[in-house]
């Protein structure tokens, strides 16, 4: 954090968690939202109602506070600075789903190519990276693939869920890189899949849909926020 921190003294802004001006920060956040942030705890995420198909999720936390703010600061206003802590909270979710013993497959949730234009590159393929290595030096065996993308899909305000699942389902096409991971995958490995956000579980829904159409398991989904979080209970903390 030496080199967030100085950057935080050279580059002063507000907080990423709250808003706050003028104060100290530490990796972008003042010292109330890092102790937030740091408090949080994984939880099994539930949307109600569930979609069908909806894989096992666990959610760092609620969207919400600190993590709110820093989750719009870091997809929003461009303070990429932020995908390392983000990162490093992101992999205690993952961990609560991937064993140790066997490899896991990482799989970010495909960002198309306008929302790649607004976010100066994929949001959460840093995202996973920063996961990956967090979750690599605490010894699980991690590898990030990428076996899908994401096709333009028109505003999902006005669906209801049934629609939902049909534009999310229609916007996601397999790669040809799937026969590779499910030759490497096999019955050796997790397959897990990370997001940002979880709302009504359609995006995360299809995603699990199109491997099952590959003849492959998800194992399960690892996000930062929930809207609403069910059946919760504490998680491990790397």
């Amino acid at each position: 954090m030496v080199l967030a921190e100085l950057a935080d003294l050279v580059l002063p802004g507000a907080c990423a968690g709250c808003g706050a001006e003028r104060v100290r920060l530490t990796g972008g956040a003042c010292a109330a939202c890092v102790t937030e942030l740091e408090s949080l705890r994984p939880r099994t995420a539930l949307p109600s109602p569930p979609p069908i198909g909806f894989p096992p999720c666990v959610a760092v936390g609620t969207y919400a506070g600190a993590l709110r703010g820093a989750l719009l600061a870091y997809k929003e206003k461009g303070r990429h600075r932020l995908a390392r802590p983000l990162g490093v909270l992101l992999a205690g979710a993952v961990a609560e789903i991937a064993p140790r013993d066997r490899p896991v497959f990482l799989v970010p949730v495909p960002s198309t190519a306008a929302a790649r234009r607004e976010r100066f590159g994929d949001h959460m393929a840093r995202l996973v990276g920063h996961a990956a290595r967090r979750l690599q030096d605490s010894g699980w065996r991690v590898n990030v693939v990428q076996p899908l993308r994401a096709l333009p899909r028109p505003d999902s305000t006005s669906l209801d869920t049934s629609e939902r699942a049909t534009v999310a389902v229609n916007s996601l096409r397999m790669t040809p890189r799937i026969g590779n991971l499910r030759r490497d995958s096999g019955s050796r490995g997790t397959l897990v899949v990370a997001d940002d956000i979880v709302t009504t579980g359609a995006t995360l829904a299809a995603v699990a849909r199109r491997f099952e159409e590959a003849d492959m398991q998800v194992t399960g989904a690892a996000v930062l926020a929930a809207t609403q979080l069910r059946r919760s209970r504490p998680g491990i903390r790397l």
